[in-house]
Formats: structure tokens, sequence, C-alpha cells
């Protein structure tokens, strides 16, 4: 049987980000999932890769709930999130990505007469697509990246004077950017086969009062565009693992047990002979 070539899924929230991703895939057709969910899949020039890509809309539970249908739909090799984010730093400017080293879940905690009582969770981003970005973004003089941790929550920051602000400064001060669902897709992939996760995004604002003339002046194309080069960028240099397969059935005839061979999940067209011992 043929071997399905290898797919990576990237995922977007916006129709922005969407656009930015899909010029770079070409021979795209659609796909429609039994439940309505779309991608487009496509080839990805000069590297292994067929692009599934998918538009999931905003918010974290929602990209955990879509991206885990996806995985056990697609069974994609890697999983990037794509798209753009506000600055939580100084030296992270409109127009720079960061590439999330992990990324938290910033309403994890429990509320007490006390005060807001933060239980941080996090997610690490895949090493292997890590270093791949890193090596990436040596070759695109055109990026400014930052490897750093990057804030989910389910919230559009416009006042880096407001509480939801000043709380992230207490708590994530190393985080670098904020978005609303980059956790919720890391999860899925760890859920289902701990795949390989990362999330990319383009910096369109600073979090603050300025975000709405940031985003009129055009930010956020230029934030989608430049996420979108480094996440082609980074699948150029990673590659599939060889002897993985994306099946839905799995490895077929792999040796397991010593002389015993593994033929679960195989389809089979004529009879199979073998010997029966002991064990």
């Amino acid at each position: 049987m043929p071997e399905t070539p290898p797919t990576v899924l990237v995922l977007t929230a916006l129709p922005l980000e969407y656009a930015a991703v899909r010029v770079h895939v070409e021979e795209r057709e659609e796909r429609v999932h039994r439940d309505g969910t779309r991608v487009e899949v496509g080839r990805l020039p000069d590297t292994p890769w067929h692009v599934a890509l998918a538009e999931l809309g905003m918010g974290a539970e929602r990209a955990a709930a879509l991206t885990s249908q996806l995985i056990n739909w697609l069974r994609p090799r890697a999983v990037l999130f794509v798209g753009v984010a506000g600055s939580l730093k100084d030296d992270v400017g409109i127009g720079d990505v960061v590439v999330g080293t992990q990324v938290y879940e910033i309403h994890s905690g429990k509320q007490t007469p006390e005060g807001f009582l933060v239980r941080p969770g996090s997610l690490p981003g895949s090493h292997a697509l890590e270093q791949a970005a890193r090596s990436a973004v040596r070759d695109l003089p055109g990026v400014r990246a930052h490897f750093v941790p990057i804030a989910t929550g389910d919230v559009v920051l416009a006042d880096a004077e407001s509480e939801i602000a000043r709380f992230l400064r207490r708590n994530y001060n190393d985080a670098g950017a904020i978005e609303m669902e980059g956790s919720g897709a890391l999860r899925a992939a760890h859920l289902n086969g701990q795949v390989n996760a990362l999330v990319i995004r383009g910096i369109s604002d600073r979090a603050d009062a300025g975000k709405h003339r940031a985003d009129a002046s055009g930010s956020q194309q230029l934030a989608a565009e430049q996420a979108a080069a480094v996440t082609v960028a980074v699948l150029h240099k990673h590659r599939p693992r060889e002897g993985s397969s994306d099946s839905e059935e799995g490895p077929q005839g792999a040796a397991y047990g010593g002389d015993h061979v593994d033929f679960r999940g195989g389809t089979f067209h004529g009879p199979v002979t073998g010997k029966r011992s002991g064990g």
C-alpha cells in the first residue's frame, strides 16, 4: 500500500491569519469532517509536507476541542498554531515574532477571601520544532524573533494599566505575548498521542490603549505575514521521522516480542499463514 504523505496541521483563529499561511500552500483541496469542520490540504513546495490548514475561530476552549477532532481525523506529525498576538514586553515590538517556549494558561487558580491564588498551568512547546525555529530564523533577515513563553487567556488586552495586565506582570512576568488559543491547541496535542506542537505568533499591538490605532495601520496583516513566514521556514527545517506513519491504522507489520509480528490494524486481502506459540 502506498505510504500516506506526512501531514502537518496548521491552525489559525482569524481569516487574515489563514490567508497569510494559505498563500504558501499549493495544490489545495478542501476536505470536510463528518461534523462539519473544514480544512484545506495542500503541498508545501520543496518540503515533504502536506499542510492541512484550518481556521478555528477564537478562544482556547474552542481551539482545544477542534484541535483534538482534527488530530484524530488527520493524524498529523506536527501541529502549529499560527497568528497574531499582543506584546507584553517593551523589547518585543510590532512585527516581531514570538515562538512559544511554553504556553501559560493564565486563568488557572483559586479565588479565596484573601484574593486570587494563582495555580500556574503551563505546557512546553515541542523541543524539535523550537530547535527548527531557532535555526530557521537565522536565515530570515526580515524577521526579529523571540523565544519566550506566551500567555493564553480569554481576553483581548487593550489596557496596559488594567487589573489583568498587572496580574500578568505579577505572575507571568517572563511571558512575551498574550493571545487566546495557544494553550488549547497544545493541550489537545499533548493528550492526543503527544504530537509535536508549537505556537508561533506575530506581534500586532502592544496590548495597550494603542491597539486600535495599531490594528488600523495594518499591523495585524504584517504580524500574520511574519508569523506565516517563520512557520514555512520551520517546516523547511523540520523533517518527519523516518519510519513513522500518518495512517489511522498505525504501523503495519512491525516486529514485537522477539519472533512475533504485529499485524494489528492491518488490512488483508488473502490468507495469512503463521504459527501459534504458547506465548
